[in-house]
């Protein structure tokens, strides 16, 4: 099963919810007019991609169809994929020799699964990736892991519980550097955004890799769980205030009918959706294709 099948089969609550809304309105009006537009909105809205990017979205199909002159609601699809796929989009990810990605998220969301699943995704591009169990808080975290480590070949550094994270990352940098690593993933505790103790832990993690690491590429991924809807963005929000994120995994998309909410996260946040979860398998994390995903919502 290709790429885009397998999208399509797993977000297919996503797809159901989404589709059906706009195919709904497509069907119901034949030209397209003032009512179509209002429909459509309304459409969108309850399709989680919330009322602020509805409204931009809205507004550049406007343009388009005047512009195009289309007068016939079945030509809309094709047009609306084209413009959530710009709303989403973003230039390719580049994993430059040597990388560091922190990867935070709130409890619950899959940190270390989606850690293990990106090491297997980068191993098999032909990547030495070495793992940092920087989240010495879980009493399983270390383990979990390892665990991983053990499943994708890779290196884990990790310390006994209740360590300084800051000092796991020092030495894991220090073994990235002689093993001549292209990519160090670093696990960190699941933390609520509004904890400032465990806030200032992350700045304190980015000090590290910026002093020790100096000249490496840096990524700073948000896993967030999309069963959230809204809440997504919320999250992306308040830590990308704290920590600059450039990237944002979304777990779980197999298993909500919100994902819509994908549709808003780069407007809101300024942030790119870079991978998607599509099911529970090692490879069901897969690098995020906008336009892809839009054909795939919209059936």
């Amino acid at each position: 099963m290709g790429f885009f099948d397998k999208l399509k089969e797993r977000v297919n609550k996503t797809r159901e919810n989404f589709s059906a809304k706009v195919n709904n309105v497509i069907k119901n009006f034949r030209k397209v007019d003032e009512e179509f537009f209002e429909e459509l909105e309304e459409a969108l809205i309850l399709s989680d991609i919330g009322y602020a990017t509805t409204e931009k979205v809205i507004g550049t199909l406007r343009d388009q169809v005047k512009e195009n002159k289309i007068s016939d609601s079945s030509e809309i699809k094709d047009i609306l994929v084209n413009i959530l796929a710009d709303y989403m989009s973003a230039p390719p990810l580049e994993i430059r020799k040597p990388t560091v990605m922190l990867i935070v998220g709130v409890n619950g969301v899959g940190k270390t699964t989606a850690i293990g699943k990106l090491t297997n995704y980068y191993n098999i591009q032909g990547k030495k990736v070495l793992l940092a169990a920087a989240d010495t808080f879980r009493a399983a975290a270390a383990e979990q892991l390892s665990i991983w480590g053990q499943r994708t070949n890779a290196r884990v550094i990790k310390y006994a519980e209740g360590a300084d994270p800051a000092a796991v990352v020092y030495d894991a940098i220090d073994a990235a550097k002689a093993a001549d690593s292209d990519l160090l993933i670093i696990d960190t505790a699941g933390r609520l955004h509004n904890k400032k103790n465990l806030m200032s832990e992350l700045e304190k993690i980015n000090r590290v890799i910026d002093k020790e690491y100096e000249g490496a590429n840096r990524e700073t991924f948000l896993v967030v769980d999309a069963t959230t809807g809204q809440n997504a963005i919320a999250q992306a929000e308040v830590f990308n205030k704290s920590v600059k994120l450039t990237g944002i995994i979304l777990t779980k998309l197999d298993g909500t009918a919100k994902g819509g909410v994908v549709c808003a996260v780069k407007d809101m946040t300024g942030v790119p959706v870079r991978f998607i979860g599509v099911g529970e398998g090692v490879d069901d994390l897969q690098p995020f294709d906008a336009h892809e995903f839009a054909r795939a919502i919209l059936g």
